[in-house]
């Protein structure tokens, strides 16, 4: 990856860019610059987004989990580099941040069963799309039916974060992105 993304950054003015700084507290990441390039779709992606990251019942560190293993999935950098210190303050020890980079992650005995049903139904929803009944059943044994339409829009959102960010090419930043 090139250390700069396929297209410019778009301008920061405008209603649009002050609605997505409200969300990141005040500052722009170069995923916001880039979908400024559509403010309908920049809206769009900012309430979903917000609403997965601050308005779900899904304990933080479950969410977070979700987050980092649809970026190893699908080699998302930015996503990664973005969310591993949000992982790290919603509980995630750093062995799980390590095992979470594995091909199978859920062979290792770091996580408790919720977490190890959501890891396998987040493989599952990444990689196949297809959550086979057993994989499903075990997250439902855990959720009630908000969590589980919950996790799923998450799985789902950060999917679609990691492929924007892949196609486009944009490098990861220092360190953690807000909101």
């Amino acid at each position: 990856m090139t250390g700069t993304p396929r297209l410019p950054e778009a301008a920061d003015e405008g209603p649009t860019a002050d609605l997505l700084r409200i969300r990141r507290g005040g500052r722009l990441s170069p995923l916001d610059r880039l979908l400024l390039h559509s403010p309908p779709v920049a809206e769009g992606w900012n309430a979903m987004l917000g609403a997965l990251r601050t308005g779900t019942t899904l304990p933080g560190d479950v969410r977070e989990l979700v987050v980092l293993r649809v970026a190893v999935l699908n080699d998302a950098a930015f996503e990664w580099a973005a969310h591993e210190p949000i992982g790290r303050r919603e509980g995630l020890a750093e062995l799980q941040l390590h095992v979470l980079r594995r091909p199978d992650p859920r062979s290792e005995r770091v996580w408790t069963p919720l977490q190890a049903a959501v890891l396998a139904f987040t493989d599952a929803a990444t990689r196949d799309v297809a959550v086979p009944d057993a994989v499903f059943d075990a997250v439902r044994a855990h959720l009630d039916d908000r969590q589980v339409v919950e996790l799923t829009a998450l799985v789902a959102g950060y999917a679609m974060v990691s492929r924007f960010l892949v196609a486009l090419q944009v490098p990861p930043p220092d360190g953690e992105v807000a909101g």
